[in-house]
């Protein structure tokens, strides 16, 4: 034989070995135990707590915001960050039940932008929002919360500065 016919062979019985192990499946190599069972007992601890993180944003022009969020079970805060384009709001807080997380963020009229917010539990979001907020040559007499946006669970305090939404008539059928 010669060598140019040697190579082709060895060429060949490589090309057969390689092609035939992946035809023959293998054993995987993982824990056999699996992650731990989440524990439902610490789910549901009352004592529990959850690391809340608030995030608002304003891409526009945007004087006089408020954001009012959720700072603790039974509190409500408010603050009147300066919202520039590219700049965030972020304030964390601790809650015991992750459900009563919420936020609203409002500007002033006859300003418009873009507004965004979320709310991030242990790290993971579970409420975002994103309006667009028209700048307004007059106040928006039918809708008093006009320039705000609302970002998880509903807030009881009304937000300071604006009046509180009116109540709904009733429908009559």
């Amino acid at each position: 034989m010669r060598l140019t016919e040697r190579r082709w062979i060895a060429a060949a019985a490589l090309t057969t070995f390689v092609v035939g192990s992946q035809l023959i499946p293998s054993t995987a190599l993982a824990d056999p135990e699996g992650p731990p069972p989440p524990d439902p007992v610490a789910q549901n601890d009352p004592g529990l707590k959850h690391n809340i993180t608030y995030r608002a944003r304003a891409d526009g022009t945007s004087r006089g915001a408020v954001v009012v969020y959720k700072i603790d079970d039974a509190n409500v805060n408010s603050e009147q960050p300066m919202l520039l384009p590219g700049m965030t709001f972020e304030v964390n807080t601790v809650l015991s039940d992750p459900k009563l997380a919420g936020m609203t963020v409002s500007i002033e009229w006859p300003y418009g932008s873009n507004l965004h917010c979320e709310i991030l539990v242990d790290d993971q979001i579970v409420a975002q929002a994103d309006q667009f907020i028209a700048p307004r040559l007059f106040h928006v007499k039918d809708d008093p919360l006009y320039g705000t946006l609302q970002c998880g669970a509903a807030l009881d305090t009304p937000v300071p500065g604006q009046p509180a939404p009116a109540a709904l008539p009733a429908q009559s059928t």
